[in-house]
């Protein structure tokens, strides 16, 4: 299929209302625009250029998982949950009762990326491995009653309050399956020469227009962005996430989607998102440079600390994993007693690497500020 003769899908007559039944995307896909070959090369260069950095940062694991924590958070917040990066890393007890069905949404989105991302050494990615991440998405949480961890089996519609006046109509569900199943063929197609980064942006576009399930599609659908690459060898590990770049430029990746769709401008889409993977790949190279930079800086304090110094460098490896802590984390994690715990804490107050963060004389808080900026 050349991109520029590419129609969209039509709408089908259903009862009282219009869906719209995307066309498959299991073909080939050809392009004339120069344009596209141009920001796939550079989107190419970058996301190697990420890659290699997830190859040659000491201990790189440490820090995979604030990247798949502010991907949680931010891809969470587009949904419209208020949890800040903050409070994302606090256990439940420290968050206000009433933020704690948002902070919970988080919790939830971190513990499907790890499953998925487990599952992907086993097993290739499927429409199997997305329906068991989406049943640990919804688990507790708000669309837990919407069917978890399977396609919906009911018309569903995006804005609007009603079918009646919806922004958008995805297919009927009695088409669901066969178009998740082509689109499932299309990320194993071998026999057609599909650049990974061109078959991905088609794939998000496409899984995003099916909505095949009731609740959580945003949410998968931009986590099967970082699942393809890493299932493909793009990634070595999961650092690319677009979330952020989606959410500061959220109404130009929604009118995006849209158009193609309205107007059959895929290629609109494709060049949106290769600038998004350019720009994100960039920003993560940023983000390990700090991180070295950071890690050398602190390293350096720790010297002066002396018979505490392996205990702060203990501790340290738990705080790039988790930021914000209390005595009780730092007792508990180190096996010291409260009193050598807080002793720590105050020498690596002093200097500069933990800061308070409540005010309170009584379960304090503390955070590797430094570090948690980077994020």
């Amino acid at each position: 299929m050349q991109m520029e003769q590419f129609r969209s899908g039509v709408f089908k007559q259903q009862y009282q209302y219009k869906s719209f039944s995307p066309t498959p995307v299991n073909q080939v896909w050809t392009w004339e625009e120069p344009k596209v070959n141009t920001l796939l090369e550079k989107a190419t260069q970058a996301l190697s250029a990420l890659n290699a950095f997830s190859l040659i940062v000491p201990n790189v694991d440490l820090f995979i998982q604030m990247h798949i924590m502010k991907e949680a958070n931010t891809s969470s917040r587009i949904e419209g949950t208020q949890t800040e990066m903050d409070e994302a890393l606090m256990d439940v007890e420290q968050i206000d009762p009433e933020k704690r069905d948002d902070w919970q949404e988080v919790q939830n989105y971190v513990q499907a990326m790890n499953h998925a991302l487990a599952t992907l050494e086993k097993l290739p990615l499927s429409n199997r491995l997305l329906k068991e991440t989406h049943a640990i998405l919804l688990q507790g949480v708000r669309g837990e009653r919407k069917t978890p961890g399977d396609f919906r089996i009911s018309q569903n519609w995006i804005g609007g309050s009603s079918i009646q006046d919806a922004v958008f109509i995805p297919p009927h569900q009695d088409d669901v399956n066969e178009l998740m199943a082509d689109l499932e063929k299309f990320w194993h197609n071998d026999e057609i020469d599909v650049p990974h980064l061109i078959r991905i942006a088609i794939s998000h576009y496409q899984f995003e227009t099916i909505h095949p399930f009731l609740d959580g599609n945003g949410r998968i659908g931009r986590l099967l962005i970082t699942l393809y690459l890493v299932s493909q060898g793009m990634l070595h590990k999961p650092s690319l996430y677009l979330s952020d770049y989606f959410e500061k430029h959220k109404g130009a990746y929604y009118d995006a989607l849209t158009t193609v769709r309205a107007s059959n401008n895929l290629l609109h889409w494709i060049k949106f998102f290769l600038v998004a993977v350019t720009a994100t790949a960039e920003k993560g190279q940023e983000t390990f440079r700090n991180i070295l930079t950071l890690k050398n800086e602190v390293d350096g304090q720790i010297v002066s600390l002396g018979r505490r110094a392996e205990n702060a460098r203990n501790l340290l490896l738990h705080l790039y994993q988790k930021p914000v802590i209390n005595a009780n984390f730092v007792s508990r994690i180190l096996d010291l007693t409260p009193r050598a715990a807080n002793a720590l804490i105050k020498d690596m107050e002093d200097i500069g690497i933990l800061k308070e963060m409540t005010g309170f004389k009584r379960n304090r808080l503390f955070t590797f500020e430094k570090y948690l900026h980077l994020f």
